[in-house]
C-alpha cells in the first residue's frame, strides 16, 4: 500500500536517490532538507514514516526524532534513522531518542524497503498489505476486498472507500473505543476539516453493509465516546 514518506536529508543528491527508490517501490516521497522544513511540512499533512538523516544543519536528527517523540500529534510517526555512524552507542543514543530502526550507510534499496515495511507493521499496520481476520471477516488491503464464509462458500461483501478504511482501522485495533474525532484523523486525515458526524454516516453505512455476513453489530456504539469493533460476532443472514 502507497504510503507518504518524507525524507529528511540535506544532501540533495542523496535525497533524489532515497526519492527515485520509494517511487519505484509505489511510495510518496517528500523531501525536506533540514529538520527546521520537516517540521514546518508536518503542519500541513503528516507522513506514514520518516527517514531521517543524523547529521543535519541546524537541529540534527537525533534531535528532531526527540522533539516528534514528545508531540501528541507526531509521537507516533514511525521513524527510520539514516546514518554513518555505526558504533553500538550510537545506535543505542538513536532508539534511546526514539527511532523505531537505525540504518547505516552505506544501505541496500531492498534492505530500506524491509525495514520500512517492518516499522509500518510494528507502528501503523494499517498502512501495510497483509490481510486481518475477526472472526468469519476478512479484510485484505491489497486487493481491496471483503468476504467471508457462509455454508462453506466465499461471499464478497461490497463497501464503499471510505466504509472499508473505516472498517480496517477498526478491526487492527479491536476493542479499543475511537472517537469521532480520532477516525476523522485516522480514516480520512489529520489535514480533512469535516463536522464529526460525518463518521455517523459511514459507520451506518458500514453496518448496513456488514449485514449479510451478520457482522454489522460487530461494530458498537460506546454512548458519549465513540465506536468500538468486537470480536462478538452475530449470525449470517440467510
Amino acid at each position: 500500500m502507497a504510503s507518504n514518506i518524507l525524507i529528511v536529508e540535506d544532501e540533495p543528491a542523496i535525497a533524489e536517490l532515497l526519492a527515485v527508490n520509494l517511487r519505484h517501490a509505489g511510495h510518496c516521497p517528500i523531501v525536506a532538507g533540514s529538520a527546521e522544513d520537516a517540521l514546518r511540512l508536518i503542519r500541513d499533512i503528516l507522513p506514514d514514516v520518516m527517514l531521517i538523516d543524523w547529521m543535519l544543519p541546524g537541529m540534527s536528527g537525533l534531535a528532531l526524532a526527540r522533539e516528534l517523540r514528545q508531540g501528541a500529534r507526531t509521537k507516533s510517526i514511525p521513524i527510520i534513522l539514516l546514518t554513518a555512524r555505526s558504533e553500538e552507542a550510537d545506535t543505542i543514543a538513536g532508539l534511546d531518542a526514539g527511532a523505531d530502526d537505525y540504518i547505516t550507510k552505506p544501505f541496500s534499496p531492498k534492505e530500506l524497503m524491509a525495514r520500512i515495511r517492518a516499522v509500518l507493521r510494528r507502528r501503523a499496520p494499517q498502512l501495510t498489505d497483509e490481510p486481518v481476520r475477526a472472526g468469519n471477516l476478512v479484510v485484505d488491503p491489497a486487493t481491496r476486498r471483503v468476504t467471508y464464509h457462509a455454508n462453506g462458500i466465499e461471499q464478497e461483501l461490497k463497501l464503499g472507500p471510505t466504509e472499508f478504511k473505516l472498517l480496517h482501522y477498526m478491526m487492527i485495533h479491536p476493542e479499543r473505543v475511537h472517537s469521532r474525532s480520532i477516525l476523522l484523523d485516522k480514516v480520512w486525515g489529520d489535514h480533512v476539516f469535516i463536522e464529526e458526524r460525518t463518521v455517523d454516516v459511514h459507520i451506518k453505512r458500514l453496518r448496513e453493509a456488514l449485514t449479510p455476513a451478520g457482522c454489522a453489530e460487530q461494530i458498537e456504539t460506546v454512548r458519549g465516546a465513540g465506536y468500538r469493533f468486537t470480536h462478538r460476532q452475530g449470525i449470517p443472514a440467510a
